[in-house]
């Protein structure tokens, strides 16, 4: 399944890349993120790879990031992969009249029966998830608004 996005940041794209290219900030626009580290290669530069651990209610999903493609300030491609899935996505950054306009590029690969038949049935909630991330990293960068829960 293959599907794009786009969403208009009101703010400049210097702005929105420094923010972009900060493993520290993604804790403030993808919620339900616990913890990132460091695998290998040199941060956000082609071939890097890190480890995204996630906790949705008492789900947990633990993924891996590879750098694809590194050409800020207009272009990252990276490859996600969990069990059962690999998500390919292509991100590309465009300045307009000083706001960017971000394009996300999704292909998702299901790797078991189990994934094919949830893409199958469920591909909205997929499209959803890629949205309300885009929303939430609008949110921070315009308005500092973060998701992050302070833990207890």
């Amino acid at each position: 399944m293959q599907y794009n996005t786009e969403i208009l940041i009101e703010k400049p794209i210097s702005e929105v890349i420094k923010k972009m290219n900060s493993a520290s900030n993604l804790k403030h626009w993808q919620e339900g993120l616990v913890s990132t580290a460091h695998i290998s290669g040199i941060p956000n530069e082609l071939g890097a790879k890190m480890r995204l651990n996630y906790e949705f209610g008492n789900r947990k999903m633990e993924i891996i990031e590879t750098v694809t493609k590194q050409n800020f300030p207009t272009e990252f491609h990276a490859t996600y992969t969990t069990k059962g899935m690999r998500n390919i996505q292509k991100n590309y950054y465009k300045s307009e009249n000083g706001f960017t306009n971000w394009t996300s590029i999704n292909e998702f690969q299901p790797t078991n029966f189990m994934m094919s038949m949830m893409l199958f049935f469920m591909p909205g909630a997929f499209k959803k998830q890629t949205k309300a991330y885009m929303t939430n990293f609008k949110n921070f960068v315009e308005k500092g608004i973060s998701v992050h829960k302070q833990q207890s």
